[in-house]
């Protein structure tokens, strides 16, 4: 190993603080701990927010720079042999005949948000992993909205879903052209094509001649008006013209309020998980801090009425409902996959590595349950304590009626597009751009990402590690030329002592938990950083939900294992009204699922005052072969504990595990080693468990 010399460490606590902090030692080395980077620069190689928009902390690097490995490239190759990559066979919705989409006119039998909604997935999951086939799909449908275009700029569809929503005006639904911005901003950040950004700028001009009384006064758009805002910002990052800035206000005036004291304009899960992040957004503009706190505050509100539960999410099953907010309450896929897609867009605005801390609690302790481990189905809820997963209608427990807990590939009309998006973006933000020309691993995950850093150099970062099931991350410099530049690691808010080595030597400080190391010094052909966030045990007590408690481990939260017992069903027949299958498929290849408890659900964790690694035993296992981790059978990581079955806590009369008891429970039943293990590899699932004595 290489030896360092003349390492200078730097305590910066505050992002705040002078520049002179950073490039003081410019040309040496440095190490320093930071609250959040100092953004008052802009990157010189990746398009951030151009003046007077507030600078951000992290910029996204265009789609195709990461290379995803390990699992996480596994989740995507069973993406594209899955769901996502087949959809455009099965789904009715996606059929190309008389689509709206497809017409090139925006004339057409069917044509909403479905298109759009698994177009921006599918797109990303062909830039991601080079895949000329879907990059070619990709281009098709594109090729046609391109060709959709009026005169006055107005693109799609014209189709008024009257089913669906209450259009009160004549101004067709923008919901899903918002949709279809994003798949745009997507494929130009790719290929450059130089019909993106006229294309764009048409169709804003547009927008702002709609007259207010008459813009974003239908359910789902004026909710989701935060979407367009993104776009729009997007766009005058790339031209500056200073007319954009006037839209934005305009469509931030007639978005649903989400700056309220203790309350949302509406309680939908989606919309909490994806229009939460409107007041942050605009906050670029104004710079108004009541504006990013709102985001803020939205977030906390929802958490704490619905919220106190694992797994980083909360019951919604439809809408948030007062009097429902027991762990057996679940929640959408789509609201799922939003939520990690709010929490990557809120850590490039903000630098605040909660956002990526919670980004990852969905996505390994959520994500995963919600759909089939082969990926050819998924349920429209999930729920934390979930022991039946069929297609009885549960309500009123749950609030949507129909076969909503079981695995289908056309559980619902939405859930069914938009999961798409999940993975692919969540790579696309495995490592981000830093305003002082760096690069930050912030999601971490086996990977390599190439982009331009120092003074321009092109240089690739090779990240190795089996995260989240391990602390240890490895990252190695490929460069042709030494290059300065500085390299930012994420330090998870759970992990209070994290240890750095740099080419084998031990840099010696302490790194707060929710902060950032940064590393700057003249980086060399295959010098090494060395990475370990140690793992310990803790217990989350959730005492506004009956006292219940979780147990983690790091980032992992885990579960009761519960044997599963899969019971295939016919598709045909759980495909519900607005779910359809194009004519001509084979759904016998296409199968839902039931899924039943073999083995007792209802224990209780027995716990007592000494430490937590002397009540369990952890057991680490060897890496799965097939690079899979979320399935009972190849999680490598368990743990065993001791457990007392609770008579009483049974199924209730609407089919759902009944809601917790208040613990501590007295019970007379024999004390029993139980296994758990993490949560995003239990499909049937109790994480959220009574206390017995």
């Amino acid at each position: 190993m290489k030896s360092v010399k003349h390492v200078v460490i730097i305590l910066v606590l505050l992002g705040t603080a002078p520049s002179k902090l950073v490039w003081a030692q410019s040309g040496k080395e440095s190490v320093a701990n930071i609250k959040r980077p100092v953004s008052k620069d802009l990157n010189k190689f990746y398009i951030g927010n151009k003046k007077p928009l507030q600078p951000l902390s992290f910029i996204k690097l265009p789609v195709g720079s990461i290379k995803p490995q390990g699992w996480v490239l596994k989740y995507l190759e069973l993406q594209r042999d899955g769901l996502t990559g087949k959809l455009g066979d099965i789904s009715a919705w996606l059929d190309k005949k008389n689509n709206a989409w497809f017409s090139g006119n925006g004339k057409g039998d069917h044509g909403w948000e479905e298109v759009p909604y698994w177009l921006k997935g599918y797109g990303n999951l062909g830039y991601v992993l080079k895949d000329e086939k879907i990059i070619t799909e990709t281009k098709l449908w594109l090729d046609k909205v391109f060709e959709s275009q009026e005169a006055d700029g107005y693109f799609g569809p014209r189709i008024v879903e009257n089913e669906h929503q209450d259009n009160k005006g004549n101004t067709p639904d923008l919901w899903p052209n918002m949709l279809m911005l994003w798949c745009m901003q997507s494929y130009y950040e790719y290929s450059n094509d130089t019909r993106v950004i006229p294309f764009m700028t048409k169709y804003f001009k547009w927008q702002l001649t709609v007259p207010d009384e008459k813009l974003l006064k239908i359910y789902w758009e004026n909710s989701r008006g935060g979407d367009n805002l993104y776009s729009i910002y997007w766009l005058y990052n790339r031209t500056g013209e200073k007319w954009l800035l006037d839209l934005a206000n305009k469509i931030h005036r007639n978005t649903a309020d989400w700056t309220q004291k203790n309350n949302l304009p509406n309680w939908h899960n989606v919309n909490i998980a994806q229009c939460f992040r409107e007041p942050a957004t605009y906050y670029m503009q104004t710079k108004d801090s009541s504006f990013l706190n709102a985001t803020y505050n939205d977030f906390y509100l929802v958490r704490t009425l619905y919220g106190q539960v694992p797994g980083g999410m909360f019951g919604a099953d439809e809408n948030a409902r007062k009097g429902f907010d027991d762990p057996r309450q679940a929640v959408e896929t789509c609201g799922i996959v939003e939520q990690m897609a709010s929490d990557e867009i809120l850590t490039g605005i903000t630098g605040d590595p909660m956002w990526a801390d919670h980004c990852e609690d969905v996505a390994f302790n959520t994500y995963p349950a919600a759909v089939m481990p082969d990926f050819k189905g998924l349920r429209y809820l999930t729920a934390p304590n979930m022991v039946v997963s069929d297609s009885r209608n549960h309500a009123p427990g749950i609030q949507n009626e129909g076969p909503f807990l079981m695995m289908n590939p056309f559980s619902s009309r939405c859930c069914q597009h938009n999961h798409s998006m999940g993975w692919p973006y969540y790579a696309e933000h495995l490592w981000m751009a830093t305003p002082d020309n760096g690069i930050v691993a912030m999601l971490y995950s086996s990977s390599e990402v190439s982009a331009k850093v120092g003074n321009g150099n092109m240089v690739t970062l090779k990240q190795t590690t089996h995260y989240p099931f391990d602390e240890n991350i490895r990252i190695e410099v490929n460069t042709t030329i030494a290059v300065n530049f500085p390299l930012y690691l994420r330090i998870p808010n759970w992990c209070s002592n994290a240890k750095l080595m740099v080419n084998g030597v031990d840099q010696s400080m302490p790194f707060e938990a929710g902060s950032y190391a940064r590393i700057e010094r003249k980086w060399k052909q295959a010098d090494v950083v060395e990475l370990v966030l140690p793992m310990k045990l803790k217990k989350d007590t959730w005492d506004k939900n009956k006292n219940s408690v979780s147990i983690n481990y790091g980032p992992l939260t885990f579960s009761l294992k519960i044997d599963e017992s899969y019971k295939q069903m016919d598709s045909k027949k759980s495909a519900i009204g607005d779910s359809k299958w194009q004519k001509n498929t084979d759904q016998s290849k296409w199968p839902s699922y039931e899924i039943y408890p073999a083995s007792m659900w209802n224990y209780g964790l027995v716990l007592n005052e000494q430490p937590l690694e002397s009540q369990f035993e952890i057991i680490k296992g060897s890496w799965p072969e097939n690079n899979f981790p979320f399935t009972q059978d190849d999680v490598p990581l368990i743990l065993k504990a001791k457990g007392k079955i609770i008579p009483e806590w049974i199924l209730d009369k609407n089919g759902l595990c009944d809601v917790l008891p208040q613990s501590p429970v007295t019970v007379s039943t024999k004390e029993q080693l139980i296994e758990l293990i993490p949560m995003g590899a239990a499909r049937l699932r109790i994480a959220s468990f009574p206390v017995v004595k």
